[in-house]
């Protein structure tokens, strides 16, 4: 059984990533994406993770931009028609603070807090983005 307060942590967590998606537009600005984020979660009682974001996806999985979830609208990097990037926000139900364990890989909240987190990777096109994954 999955308590109420983690059911609602990785709704909400699915939410931020939603409204991130929502927030790209072409000609719009990577700083738009984790002001989406932020103001969800935040509004919701949670923080988002500062030191883990989202990224360009190329000739390489992982590449520039790096793609924050926090952010003030209008600002940051120009969002043009053929990026593609993810949008994948880790939401805390404490601190934002979060430490590797030993693997070099998992990631947990500092504090012993929950967290979730959802990803999908998104295309930018001449009229808005294109979803390129299912996260469920």
């Amino acid at each position: 059984h999955v308590s109420e307060e983690a059911e609602k942590l990785v709704r909400v967590a699915r939410e931020c990533m939603v409204k991130g998606i929502e927030a790209i537009k072409p000609w719009g600005f990577l700083g738009d994406i984790g002001a989406a984020c932020q103001e969800h979660a935040h509004k919701n009682g949670y923080t988002i993770v500062r030191v883990l974001g989202g990224h360009g996806v190329g000739n390489q999985f992982h590449e520039d931009p790096f793609v924050p979830h926090i952010g003030e609208k209008g600002t940051g990097m120009l969002l043009v028609p053929g990026m593609v990037l993810t949008v994948e926000p880790m939401v805390n139900e404490g601190s934002y603070d979060v430490v590797w364990l030993d693997d070099d890989w998992t990631v947990v909240t500092e504090d012993g807090s929950l967290a979730a987190h959802y990803e999908n990777t998104i295309v930018i096109t001449e009229d808005g983005c294109e979803i390129l994954t299912l996260s469920e």
